[in-house]
């Protein structure tokens, strides 16, 4: 009886992505297809040409919500250009809140660190059966404040400013959009410059910035529970108080900096300077426009931007920085500290350890990278230093307010600043953990000791 060789199994090695790794690699893919796009002349106004790096460094600025730009957005790009644009604005803004909200909340009992990241909330009454629901929601309320925002820019273009409607709705919807995934870019070579003093502009700009940086946690929250904030999470309390801290003391900041600043807000009425001064506090948090040169500022304006920059906005919204739950929790800890408390108690409750370990994780991370480009720039450019953090820090914030210089970089600077744009717009932790593919779970622990700290 002949021999019969038993059938082999082939074998089936699938690659399997974390959550971390399919965000980094859905950005980077998102990347790629904008720069192709922006790289077709179809992208470009007659007679323009723009090289790749130049495409590439839009796509990486309007995919992680950035604004920061190396050629002139209104003379450059051409209609189908600015499409592109604010489409993929609206997938990095939008696609964002998806995957921190579906993927991290779904994981989040599961995966705690990554869950976390990924999420950025402390939302656990989310559960995987409302995945769809919540996808709904998410998209509607985006949706939603993006319209009332567009129909009021439309409305003011058209009957303030006697744009034709169709160009008119051209630029509010491309405002709109850009305002609430705090992406700071705008179809006008100064910007928000020409509109400085007219509150009809700025102001809705601001609230749809204001609501996409609270993060959709915060906002799916107030919409069900906004008469009873007894029942508001630490999360909601930490980023609405730490939100109107922020801007209080952003506006207070511009305006005593530059108060008496001729090539600012120094020429203007009262009223208009508190508009300007609130409206540069709002945009630092981080969508980056900007209605006046922000090159004329003084430095001690820009320093005091910088703060605000790397703190960013919300958790799971459309804002960057280390966020202002990070901040706030690193805040807790120093006054417990101070106090000689043990525990971290807010609003209420006290805080998890655990948590300690990521936010400063978190900020030590962002730190390093800040610090690492800034002096890489130096080496690079031999600017000044003040020029160049301001530059670094709303790259890393993915705010995209500049001085200027953003254009005459050389590529390897530019280059750099689009690292900064990716790695802050998914954060540390999270490029950090995509890179690894298993988890190591220690089964012991060594003896415990404590080194002088001071």
């Amino acid at each position: 009886m002949p021999l019969t060789r038993a059938p082999q199994r082939r074998s089936n090695h699938r690659i399997r992505l974390n959550p971390p790794q399919a965000v980094v690699v859905g950005f980077l893919g998102a990347i790629l297809v904008a720069t192709l796009l922006l790289a077709l002349p179809i992208s470009h106004a007659p007679g323009v040409e723009v090289t790749l790096l130049e495409a590439a460094f839009t796509a990486v600025s309007a995919v992680c919500v950035t604004g920061h730009i190396v050629v002139d957005t209104a003379t450059v790009w051409s209609p189908f250009g600015h499409a592109v644009i604010v489409a993929f604005i609206q997938v990095g803004g939008l696609g964002i809140m998806l995957v921190a909200s579906l993927i991290g909340l779904a994981l989040l009992r599961r995966v705690s660190l990554r869950g976390r990241m990924i999420a950025g909330a402390e939302n656990r009454a989310v559960t995987t059966g409302d995945a769809v629901r919540l996808a709904r929601g998410i998209v509607l309320t985006s949706l939603i404040i993006e319209a009332v925002v567009a129909v009021i820019l439309t409305l003011q273009f058209w009957l303030s400013y006697g744009d034709a409607l169709p160009t008119a709705l051209g630029r509010g919807v491309f405002l709109s959009i850009s305002s609430f995934n705090n992406a700071g870019f705008a179809p006008f070579s100064d910007n928000m410059i020409g509109f400085a003093t007219d509150p009809i502009i700025v102001l809705p700009m601001c609230a749809a910035t204001i609501l996409g940086g609270l993060g959709f946690p915060v906002l799916l929250q107030l919409r069900r529970e906004l008469r009873r904030p007894l029942h508001w999470s630490m999360n909601t309390n930490l980023v609405l108080a730490m939100t109107v801290l922020l801007l209080v003391l952003g506006t207070v900041v511009v305006a005593v900096f530059e108060w008496s600043n001729p090539a600012t807000i120094g020429e203007l009425s009262v009223t208009d300077r508190v508009l300007v001064s609130f409206f540069h506090s709002v945009q630092a948090r981080t969508a980056g426009f900007n209605s006046v040169d922000i090159g004329q500022m003084t430095s001690e304006t820009w320093l005091s931007l910088d703060v605000l920059m790397f703190i960013g906005g919300g958790p799971a919204g459309t804002a960057g920085g280390i966020k202002v739950t990070t901040f706030a929790v690193l805040l807790f800890i120093i006054i417990t500290e101070l106090r000689g408390e043990g525990a971290v108690n807010i609003f209420g409750k006290r805080l998890s350890r655990a948590v300690h370990r990521e936010a400063i994780t978190i900020t030590l991370l962002s730190m390093a990278a800040v610090m690492s480009a800034t002096i890489a720039l130096m080496v690079i450019t031999h600017l000044d230093l003040d020029v160049l953090l301001f530059e670094v820090v709303s790259a890393f914030g993915t705010v995209g307010l500049s001085t200027g210089i953003t254009a005459d970089l050389p590529p390897a600077a530019q280059i750099i600043l689009m690292i900064l744009m990716f790695l802050g717009r998914l954060g540390p932790l999270t490029l950090g953990t995509a890179l690894v593919l298993k988890q190591r779970k220690v089964l012991y622990e060594l003896p415990k000791e404590r080194p002088v700290i001071g």
